[in-house]
């Protein structure tokens, strides 16, 4: 990979190089982008560390340095990030002992971190003070977030061929790069991607809209940047209005998977519909929604009990 193999490469440069190497174009622009924030935090704290000095000291002391600004999940993130490159360096002889074995992964305590989700009843007012026009508009968004969970770069890229009406059901197969310049891209990993089943009125709301436009073009893209904080501030508008929580677009989805969860519907399927990668991300954004769930489990269990 490199032509400078010798002792005086530095580690930062060694990083920087495999990172354009082996990652650009490789991976989606927004994980290339936490591969280079860490490559700016390997040159801010270790930036005389030469590649063949890098013993499994020198790797703590990186990470301890780093983790004392982050948190326990972020910095396993940056040891992740780290260790495909130094393991390379390990392959390419320019270390002779892999310094990432053993790590010890600290971090500052997280802060406590409510999510905002709206209950059945403010999410049915909120539904009720939408203004649903002939046209797509942002109220239609809101209303299709609300009810299907999707994410906010999946609902932009939504197509009319996208619903499949007689069978009542919504495929998620790509997202929106509306950070970006636009188009379409893969979905956040490949459990992102598929076919959810949408109620009857969404399905004659929808089949209405979309009549005349056309099948393969996002509903809710013109020609004008797209921002989350537009969708944002009408979401707030209307929250404000209704007298209700304000929560953001992304707490629509959380509001979707803490409706359907209330209402008994298993773990597993709430973590397929909402396109998690597994249950135990589900699980631990609502832990809080599942311990409350579990408390009415043991009343039910204990009157279940004392009944036979």
């Amino acid at each position: 990979m490199l032509s400078d193999t010798g002792n005086s490469m530095l580690f930062c440069e060694y990083y920087a190089q495999w990172v354009e190497v082996y990652k650009r174009g490789a991976i989606r622009e927004a994980t290339m982008a936490k591969y280079l924030m860490t490559q700016k935090w390997v040159e801010k704290l270790a930036p005389k560390v030469k590649v063949s000095e890098l013993t499994r000291t020198k790797y703590q002391q990186l990470l301890n340095d780093y983790a004392k600004e982050h948190e326990r999940q972020t910095t396993l993130d940056f040891h992740h990030q780290l260790k495909g490159a130094i393991l390379d360096a390990v392959d390419e002889g320019m270390i002779e002992r892999d310094p990432t074995r053993k790590a010890i992964i600290k971090g500052k305590t997280p802060r406590a971190k409510k999510i905002k989700y709206l209950n059945q009843f403010e999410l049915h007012t909120l539904i009720a003070d939408l203004d649903i026009k002939e046209e797509p508009n942002w109220d239609w968004f809101i209303l299709l977030v609300a009810k299907t969970g999707m994410r906010f770069s999946e609902a932009l890229a939504i197509t009319p061929s996208d619903f499949d009406f007689a069978r009542q059901t919504l495929s998620i197969s790509k997202t929106w790069d509306y950070k970006g310049d636009g188009g379409f891209l893969p979905t956040k990993n490949k459990s992102s991607v598929r076919k959810i089943q949408i109620d009857w009125q969404i399905v004659v709301k929808f089949a209405e809209l979309t009549k005349g436009l056309p099948e393969n073009k996002p509903i809710f893209i013109d020609e004008t940047k797209i921002y989350n904080s537009t969708v944002n501030d009408v979401l707030a508008r209307h929250c404000k209005r209704c007298g209700i929580s304000e929560i953001s677009i992304h707490g629509l989805r959380h509001t979707h998977a803490s409706l359907l969860l209330f209402a008994g519907v298993s773990i597993a399927s709430v973590a397929r519909r909402l396109g998690h990668a597994s249950m135990t991300t589900t699980q631990k954004t609502y832990l809080h929604i599942i311990q409350e769930l579990e408390n009415k489990d043991v009343d039910l269990v204990m009157r279940t009990l004392s009944g036979l």
